[in-house]
């Protein structure tokens, strides 16, 4: 019986895909299939989840069949991270006309990043104090202490690793080993790798044009081809985008996100301010808020609901491309880097929350100014380095909450809620990563602000 209930739901899954293809063949626009597909995924889950309830066998196996949908497509966007990251960086350095441009925009990008992330930390100390987080209120279960024993133990792996090593990691030792994502670093090694054959191409180039220009046609056959295989790969975002929703929505504990509902509200609260401090940043550049919003909400759509930077690189790059704007080598590097650093949910807002929220139990007071210039200090350096995939928030925090002294297992209390939390906090991550590309191609001049206000050219003509 099981069997054919689990079919059943298969068969709905599949009638809700046909009807965002039947969309797609009446030219509906990209983000309404985007959206719609996640509209219809918020109603499938909760009702299978009210159907089954949480943990049945049926849902179980439900959602196990729906992430061939899901999971694979953020797979399918895996995938093609590296390829599109290397053979765009070396194309966007071949084609700079001086090398020191290069410096200059990594220079921008990575100080966007990282001032950004200061401000995130300030906004979710403001957003726990004003809530008054205290980790004491919060009960722990058996869920809760296997989580903060399995958080002590990652922490013991990292434990004496300092800052100056963590940045190490960034250099590459074997880029094969990188090109397969194996470590947390990997894109950023990618790109440092892409940079140095990109800057070696230039010097050819002027000791021996012929075989520069050999490698540059190279390079151009694989570009091509690799954004072929890019907007193949984003026609599907509306279906992915309907099976995440609709897994995630499934599967959350609803009873945990009550419980904990004052921490939910507060971390949303901050989300949402540092998001509107996003848009105050771009109309102080002199851009229009509203039109870089309409062009971005489909990408920060798949970024809620996939939960990971780094599957999001795809679409982060041709939005910005296409969409904004943005010139070539700014929006590869500042897609690549936001991936991994200065990650303004993950690596600024969360882990500044849960250390106010944690300091009390250890009687230290999070209101003396001390406490906060630290906290925010040390915020702001960890952000290098943080995993681009789910999990990285959980990264952040243990290397601040170990750098101030406090039990990291404390975080483990917040297990129940963290799907939800992290779907908000990547969203933010990707568009502060899409903030900076476009405020550092504004300041060096290269932003095409005929683009970026026409109405026409937005990320859907990326993917059809």
């Amino acid at each position: 019986m099981e069997g054919l209930f689990i079919l059943v739901n298969i068969v709905v899954l599949v009638a809700i895909i046909g009807l965002l293809i039947y969309m797609q063949k009446k030219h509906v626009s990209f983000s309404k299939r985007v959206f719609t597909g996640m509209g219809l995924g918020i109603v499938l889950g909760a009702i299978l989840q009210a159907i089954y309830g949480v943990g049945s066998d049926v849902l179980v196996g439900t959602l196990d069949w729906y992430s061939i949908v899901g999971n694979g497509y953020v797979r399918f966007l895996m995938v093609i991270v590296v390829p599109l990251v290397m053979v765009s960086i070396i194309r966007a350095i071949i084609n700079l006309e001086k090398t020191k441009e290069l410096g200059k925009m990594a220079g921008w990008v990575i100080g966007i990043l990282i001032s950004t992330t200061l401000v995130a930390a300030l906004v979710g100390i403001g957003s726990a104090f004003l809530f008054d987080l205290n980790a004491e209120q919060i009960e722990a279960g058996q869920a809760e202490s296997d989580r903060a024993a399995s958080l002590e133990e990652s922490y013991a792996t990292m434990d004496g690793q300092t800052t100056p090593q963590r940045i190490l990691n960034f250099i590459p030792s074997n880029i094969f080993l990188d090109m397969t994502g194996e470590r947390s670093t990997s894109v950023i090694a990618v790109v440092i790798f892409s940079i140095i054959v990109g800057i070696a191409v230039l010097g050819v180039r002027r000791k021996d044009p012929e075989q520069a220009e050999m490698f540059l046609k190279i390079v151009n056959s694989f570009y091509a081809i690799v954004m072929r295989i890019v907007t193949l790969i984003l026609r599907l975002t509306p279906f992915g985008v309907l099976a995440l929703m609709a897994k995630m929505v499934a599967s959350t504990n609803f009873a945990g996100i009550i419980e904990l509902g004052k921490f939910v509200l507060a971390s949303y609260v901050a989300l949402i301010v540092m998001f509107i401090i996003h848009l105050v940043l771009v109309g102080v550049f002199g851009l229009n808020p509203m039109t870089y919003l309409k062009k971005v909400i489909p990408v920060l759509g798949f970024a809620f609901t996939s939960r990971s930077s780094a599957g999001t690189i795809p679409l982060n790059i041709q939005a910005q491309k296409e969409a904004l704007g943005v010139d070539d080598g700014t929006a590869n590097i500042s897609a690549s880097f936001g991936a991994t650093m200065g990650q303004n949910g993950c690596a600024g807002i969360y882990p500044a929350m849960l250390a106010v929220m944690i300091a009390p139990t250890v009687g230290i007071n999070p209101l003396s100014p001390e406490f906060i210039i630290q906290l925010v200090l040390i915020t702001a350096i960890s952000s290098f380095g943080v995993a681009g995939v789910g999990g990285g928030a959980t990264f952040a925090a243990i290397i601040v909450l170990s750098s101030m002294g406090l039990p990291v297992g404390l975080a483990g209390l917040l297990i129940s809620v963290e799907a939800m939390i992290d779907m908000g906090r990547t969203a933010l991550n990707v568009n502060g990563s899409m903030i900076s590309g476009t405020l550092t191609s504004k300041i060096l001049g290269k932003l095409n602000m005929k683009k970026f206000n026409d109405k026409e050219a937005v990320t859907e003509n990326t993917a059809v």
